[in-house]
């Protein structure tokens, strides 16, 4: 059987950690990265950052981020 979870690891302000996420969530959020132009540790490093402000776990943000990206927004 498939795991429900795949997970990453990323260097993250200078800290390794490991996300989790439904294999669907991390090929959306490549996708992004890749008509951005960048790579999906770039990506994930920008939201990592940006979520500093209202303390979200990184998970949430992410699987947040690529559903507002697949509605068409931004």
């Amino acid at each position: 059987m498939k795991p429900h979870l795949a997970k990453r690891s990323f260097s993250l302000a200078g800290h390794r950690t490991s996300i989790a996420l439904e294999p669907a969530f991390w090929a959306a959020l490549e996708e992004v990265a890749r008509r951005r132009g960048g790579s999906l540790a770039a990506l994930v490093a920008e939201l990592d950052a940006a979520r500093a402000e209202d303390g979200a776990p990184l998970a949430s943000t992410l699987r947040v981020f690529a559903l507002r990206q697949a509605q068409g927004g931004g």
